[in-house]
């Protein structure tokens, strides 16, 4: 019999917990399968909370050995979710002893053994697997640790105080919820530099990783001292310890994770190197190192109350992570980037059965709710309050933010009052960016008479589970206006809309203009405007707002694959013409010209078919896609060849945004040009590349053409001793696979002897890559979805995280054909019926399934 459905933790049931922590002392005497965690808590009534007698603490797969009130043992009610125990009136000291097995922790929550190296991952609610303790974001405390074991390094958050033989100590002086806690013990090395602050603090900056990978954390200890100079002078906040340390992980289910003075990251996030890194690792590494790095004030410093305050810290340090990463490299190219994986996530989680809130208002397990949604979305809405009230309103805002929150653990509405205390604006209808879940459409019409011109905005925003009726939001839509030359005659201009229908006038117009809307993409909405190609061309050629000019292209794409896929065209001239033009123009930033010559995904036109009313054909729009791609290569030809001369990057590889900037457009011009050389330039390529961007690139285009069976075993044999690069061997292969072939091809992949299915990124690079390939993925004979679902059911008893969160592949089944739902139905169907299923998967596939 299976078990009844667990009970929804509700916001509206928030109460505060009935004590306070004046100070944790912890000691663990480690060991693989018998490590032994001693507590010491000094608890007290909480003022602000009702009075309790009884003690309830957190606690899962703990094996408890002792307790005791006092210096008075005692014996608490033990269940599998924690234990209750009366207490004294007052203040009193809880202490207890426990045992747990790291070595046997295949979830990777709590403590755990990483290949000899003991590790933790507490957020959200992994401390209750460490110790008995009140497991929840709004009790801090300040924490002393004592670590006593074999290993070489033993590190902990705070400040170092005592090291001896066999053990170390560690005291953190800032309060912190136990989710940030954190503990590595192992054979490490340290790559080791400095930083002084503002203010004149020294602090010690290191970066642990095992012995031998010492030499590729130059460009993450970079990054690093980058992110705290920058939130030094953009956000005004200094460091507050006398280290920072980071530690690269080989098995982690997250990215990274910011405890307090100890992140612990994925090592992929951390190792890099010119022959083992392509421009996007070394991208994502200083976008991951600042984003950890920045939560140390929106996150640390400042906590979330609960966890559906979630959007809180992430939202904000999404937000912040950008604005930096837009001042390291090219705020037009991250804009860009940013969209196109918001839409990617964020509007195909919007729009399906796993559509919410950026902020919910109830869940079942909280590790399902570290979404693109809380994330991306989170970020966008902060954009829009910082479009809303300017810049220096927002510099304001955040400045009381800090003054009046530092060591809270805050809430929304918090959030949102200093915005209105700071600014006099009412916020209480832009709130509902963070109570309505699903993605707004915007339609606009025009008007222009005896000078004046109109638009004319209606918001919509469709039915979501649980939200069938949408009120209006804010919708800040950022517009310029062009002649008929292509001059701009209203510059960028911010409208706000707060009314289900609105318009906008502009005087003095003599000529009818060409608008340019939603400018930077100003609010994460879908614009329906009716456009021609040639205006669309027009806009591709003249528009003055990078984002916009990128936009125009896109949708031309999408205009051209729309027609092959439903009515058999050919792609005209227009578009194939507006392309060479921007290829030709030397005036733009390489970056921004490789993004605006390539072709929307197969996903993305899906999507796009789907909100068109078409049912889409996943192996039609492949067609299509590989067909135009054959016509823009002949078309593109001669330029493209001069492109992939003259974007060759002479002398040794640098990371920097120029380097990558040209190599991204030299790949984009290869990926082309392999559909009419065969593959030579590929092949060349390959042979001689001195990096791994280029050969990796290489490789790809020789795969898709079928021709990259001797590169993929040349590949295989100079980096198989790299799990980082092999990581991308087992990607590209079950990613590039042609439709018919895909689930064999990663079938055979995970009979590879590297193939560690227990290890998250290894996993994710052979099934996951399955998922991402749209078309291998919904091949009709569904033997993709049947391969999947048996992994994902092997995987489940192990990492419930992992397997919950890439239940997500089948989230859209709702908008393809009866056959194929079926097909997905049944997968999801037989997960779901799994004995024994986690409580994590459990929850996902229901909300897929009935959603």
């Amino acid at each position: 019999m299976k078990d009844a459905a667990p009970r929804a933790v509700l916001l509206s049931e928030y109460a505060p917990y009935p004590f306070v922590i004046d100070g944790v002392q912890l000691t663990f005497r480690l060991h693989p399968t018998a490590t032994r965690v001693v507590s010491a808590i000094r608890f007290r009534p909480n003022p602000a909370a009702a009075p309790s007698r009884q003690l309830r603490l957190d606690g899962e797969g703990l094996t408890l050995i002792r307790a005791a009130i006092n210096g008075q043992e005692v014996t608490p009610k033990v269940d599998a979710s924690g234990l209750v125990c009366e207490v004294p009136e007052g203040e009193f000291l809880w202490e207890a002893e426990v045992e747990i097995s790291p070595e046997t922790n295949t979830a990777l929550e709590g403590l755990y053994m990483s290949k000899g190296m003991y590790c933790t991952q507490c957020e959200a609610e992994g401390f209750r697997k460490i110790t008995y303790y009140p497991d929840r974001p709004d009790v801090m405390a300040t924490f002393r640790v004592r670590i006593e074991g074999d290993k070489p390094v033993m590190l902990s958050n705070g400040n170092p105080v005592e090291f001896g033989e066999g053990f170390a100590e560690w005291d953190d002086p800032w309060p912190k919820p136990a989710y940030l806690f954190a503990l590595v013990a192992g054979d490490l090395v340290a790559h080791s530099d400095t930083f002084t602050t503002k203010s004149g603090l020294p602090v010690a900056l290191n970066i642990y990783v095992r012995p031998g990978d010492e030499a590729k954390c130059d460009y993450a200890m970079d990054a690093l001292k980058r992110s705290m100079k920058w939130d030094e002078e953009a956000y005004g906040r200094e460091y507050d310890l006398d280290v920072f340390n980071i530690v690269a992980v080989d098995d982690f289910n997250m990215g990274a994770m910011e405890n307090k003075g100890l992140n612990i990251f994925n090592s992929k996030y951390v190792l890099a190197s010119p022959e083992t890194a392509t421009d996007r690792d070394y991208e994502l590494i200083e976008g991951i190192i600042a984003h950890e790095y920045f939560h140390n004030w929106t996150g640390n410093r400042i906590t979330c109350r609960d966890w559906f305050q979630l959007c809180l810290k992430e939202g904000l340090t999404v937000f912040r992570d950008q604005e930096f990463s837009g001042d390291q490299r090219s705020h037009a190219v991250k804009r860009i980037d940013d969209v196109l994986m918001l839409r990617a996530r964020q509007f195909r989680e919007d729009n399906g059965p796993l559509s919410h809130p950026v902020r919910p208002s109830s869940y079942i397990e909280i590790n399902n709710f570290y979404t693109a949604t809380v994330y991306e979305k989170g970020a966008e809405v902060i954009g829009m309050l910082k479009r809303l009230v300017g810049d220096d309103g927002y510099r304001k805002a955040l400045d009381l933010y800090f003054e009046r929150h530092d060591g809270d653990a805050a809430t929304i509405e918090d959030w949102l009052k200093v915005f209105e205390d700071a600014t006099g604006r009412d916020l209480a209808q832009f709130k509902r960016w963070y109570e309505q879940s699903g993605t707004p459409r915007l339609t606009v019409k025009e008007d222009h008479a005896d000078g004046t011109y109109t638009l004319t905005f209606r918001q919509h925003t469709p039915p979501t589970p649980g939200q069938p009726d949408k009120a209006p939001q804010v919708i800040p839509i950022a517009v310029g206006l062009l002649n008929p030359n292509g001059d701009e005659v209203v510059p960028n201009t911010m409208l706000e809309m707060t009314e289900a229908e609105q318009s906008f006038t502009f005087e003095g117009l003599s000529a009818r203009p060409v608008p340019s809307i939603l400018r930077g993409f100003s609010a994460p909405v879908i614009l329906n405007r009716e456009m021609s190609t040639e205006e669309r061309a027009f806009l591709l050629a003249h528009d003055t707002d990078p984002f916009n000019k990128w936009e125009a292209g896109r949708a031309l794409a999408k205009d051209v694959l729309a027609r092959m896929v439903t009515e058999d065209a050919a792609p005209g001239p227009d578009y194939l013409d507006a392309l060479e033009r921007v290829a030709r123009d030397d005036a733009l930033d390489p970056a921004f010209r490789a993004l605006a010559l390539g072709l929307p995904s197969d996903d993305d036109m899906a999507q796009t078919l789907a909100d068109g009313g078409v049912t889409p054909d996943p192996l039609k729009i492949y067609g299509a896609r590989e067909a135009l791609m054959q016509r823009v290569a002949e078309h593109l030809n001669d330029v493209l060849s001069r492109l992939y001369d003259e974007m060759d990057v002479p002398g040794p590889y640098t990371p920097d945004a120029r380097a990558a900037g040209r190599r991204a457009l030299r790949q984009t011009a290869l990926t082309v040009l392999s559909r009419v050389d065969g593959g030579k330039r590929a092949q060349r390529q390959f042979e001689t590349a001195d990096n791994m961007t280029e050969q990796l690139g290489a490789l790809a285009c020789l795969v898709r053409l079928g021709r990259g069976e001797e590169a993929l075993a040349s590949f295989y044999r100079q980096w198989r001793h790299d799990h980082l690069v092999i990581d991308k061997w087992f990607a590209l292969q079950a990613g590039q696979a042609a439709p018919a072939d895909a689930a064999a091809v990663t079938k055979r992949l995970t009979e590879h002897p590297d193939f560690d299915w227990k290890n998250p990124n290894r996993f994710r690079s052979a099934i996951g890559a399955l998922g991402m390939n749209h078309a291998g993925f919904h091949d009709p004979s569904g033997a993709s979805y049947e391969l999947i679902a048996d992994w994902l059911i092997r995987l489940d008893p192990l990492n419930p995280q992992t397997t919950a969160r890439m239940t997500t592949l089948f989230e859209t089944w709702h908008r393809y054909d009866a056959d194929r739902q079926a097909l997905m139905r049944e997968a999801l169907e037989r997960i779901a019926n799994t004995e024994g299923l986690s409580r994590d998967t459990g929850e996902m596939v229901g909300r897929i399934l009935n959603g």
